[in-house]
């Protein structure tokens, strides 16, 4: 079995004089870095823990991920099945759970690709093709509930 291994750095940025002395007395500001990447991701919480809506929340990050990963995968097995995309726009929607005690988890997620292909005699075979991807999709096969898909193939 081959094994990758990712290092990403989340640095608190939030100190606004008195540490966590209290709930209101720090804000949710942090980034995310990677070596060798581009620029860093400015992150927060989502606004309903004290974050501030301008940033990424990790729950964004979350759904951005399970959405990119399915996205990269779709376009890898459609270029195999020689479906040529020309276009692919996901506007994807996930639901989080917030229990009792605080803790929370995504217990739905749903993609709604829109897909332009040049064929429409493979509209069919790329709609299948969602379903391998998620298959195929690292960031799905690390989830305890099932990603939905709603594709919407069109011809270009």
């Amino acid at each position: 079995m081959k094994q990758h291994n990712y290092q990403v750095k989340v640095e608190w940025t939030g100190n606004e004089g008195k540490g966590t002395l209290n709930y209101n007395s720090y804000n949710r500001n942090h980034t995310i870095i990677a070596e060798g990447k581009y620029d860093a991701i400015s992150g927060s919480s989502d606004p309903s823990f004290m974050g501030d809506k301008t940033r990424y929340n990790p729950e964004d990050l979350f759904l951005s991920s399970l959405s990119a990963c399915h996205m990269l995968w779709y376009l890898h097995l459609c270029s195999l099945h020689k479906i040529v995309v020309t276009e692919y726009l996901d506007h994807a929607t996930g639901v989080m759970e917030e229990m009792a005690n605080g803790s929370g988890k995504f217990t739905a997620v749903t993609l709604n690709p829109q897909v332009k292909i040049t064929d429409p005699s493979n509209i069919e075979k790329a709609n299948e093709l969602h379903e391998e991807a998620n298959k195929m999709c690292f960031i799905a096969n690390s989830c305890n509930f099932k990603i939905g898909h709603n594709p919407n193939t069109t011809v270009e």
